[in-house]
């Protein structure tokens, strides 16, 4: 067996020379006055008789905005050697396009496989905003690869806590997606340093409620373990991982939800131990995602006729917002504007169903000859995208804008 490739130094990308022009590149692909003016003027914008209402807070967050600018980067410092990214950098098409365009290469996510074993020294590794499980950063240092590491800080603070819960033998509970990379790389930290932590992955009120009376009252072990089969560790037992819990979440997850699970999970351990003592939360929602939910609600505080957001499908911080909103009115969740495709319909994902559909919406509008339109965008939806959809709204109404 040969011996393992000797671990690359920390290679800097983000040197003033180089961001200078990843600045230019990135402004050119993702930036729009247009979107900023309407931001200046309070987020409203009215030609003729169409209204448009964009959020307070949306699009690019500043861990998107700083993972893009490293992959970027890469390009400029590594201009001739192989670059590879574990999965996306973010969950964007158009932001992905455009580094696959640069020859930035997608590695498989899900799971470790041959394209690993074929990395070599000189190869350039990109780590997504979302992390990477231990695995897979513990792969890529046995190749000796360069690595960029673009890991949202805000996903790293979860990290700490689990881990924290693992050295205390604590279990974590991660409220999250179970195939969502953000939720799998948590969960491989929650296994702790010496790979002896716990772990449960839950994603819906009723999981909670199950768990819950799990907690409380005992029950059929196997039926258990059947029902969240690949949401926790092998040798998971809930019989006696479920002693002491410790809370946490994937950082794009509904605010509100998560601190309903975390009030009946806190109430289960405090029901059957007559203490709290077993039970550790802390809030890892990241910011970015409550202000984009909170900027929302209060958007809908505004008589609107329908809501427009803007995003990738995959994209989970988005389709909360598509939540939020079509509890209200009339919700069409976008990939861009090519998808309104005339004033009465629309190609949009269909949350419920988790398929495209197209739907006749000029009924909204019937009788109106004042319309208004909800615009918002997920964390990692650039704002050339949101460009793109005010003017189509406004093209389809029959008004110009200028710029």
């Amino acid at each position: 067996m040969s011996a393992p490739a000797k671990k690359r130094p920390r290679i800097n990308v983000r040197r003033p020379d180089v961001m200078e022009l990843v600045s230019a590149e990135v402004a050119v692909h993702y930036q729009s006055s247009l979107v900023e003016k309407i931001r200046d003027a309070g987020g409203k914008i009215t030609r003729g008789h169409t209204t448009l209402l964009l959020a307070q807070d949306f699009g690019f967050c500043y861990g998107v905005e700083r993972a893009i600018d490293l992959a970027y980067a890469s390009r400029k410092v590594f201009p001739e050697n192989r670059i590879f990214l574990i999965g996306e950098i973010i969950h964007n098409p158009d932001v992905n396009r455009h580094l696959r365009e640069m020859n930035i290469v997608s590695l498989p996510w899900k799971k470790i496989d041959a394209t690993y074993d074929e990395l070599t020294p000189e190869d350039v590794v990109i780590v997504p905003a979302f992390g990477a499980p231990t695995s897979f950063m513990e792969k890529i240092e046995e190749r000796g690869c360069y690595t960029v590491d673009t890991t949202c800080g805000d996903v790293m603070k979860v990290w700490r806590r689990v881990r924290g819960y693992a050295k205390d033998g604590i279990t974590s509970i991660i409220h999250g997606k179970e195939n969502h990379e953000e939720t799998r790389a948590t969960a491989s930290r929650a296994l702790g340093g010496n790979k002896d932590g716990h772990y449960l992955i839950i994603l819906t009120l009723a999981d909670t409620d199950f768990v819950c009376d799990y907690i409380r009252n005992g029950g059929d072990k196997d039926a258990f373990l059947k029902r969240f089969e690949a949401s926790y560790e092998d040798g998971f037992d809930p019989d006696i991982h479920l002693k002491k819990i410790g809370v946490a979440n994937q950082t794009t997850m509904l605010k509100s939800e998560t601190l309903e699970i975390q009030k009946r999970l806190a109430k289960a351990i405090s029901d059957r131990d007559e203490s709290s003592e077993n039970f550790s939360v802390f809030d890892t929602i990241c910011g970015a995602t409550q202000e984009r939910q909170d900027a929302l609600f209060e958007m809908l505080k505004t008589k609107m006729d329908l809501l427009l957001v803007v995003g990738g499908y995959n994209s989970s911080n988005t389709a909360h917002l598509v939540e939020i909103g079509e509890k209200e009115l009339p919700t069409f969740f976008i990939r861009d504007a090519s998808q309104i495709t005339s004033l009465g319909l629309i190609v949009h994902y269909d949350l419920h169903h988790k398929q495209e559909a197209t739907s006749d919406y000029a009924g909204i509008f019937a009788g109106k000859e004042h319309i208004t339109v909800g615009l918002t965008a997920g964390a990692s939806c650039p704002n050339n995208l949101i460009e793109d959809t005010v003017r189509k709204v406004f093209t389809l109404r029959g008004e110009t804008l200028d710029q």
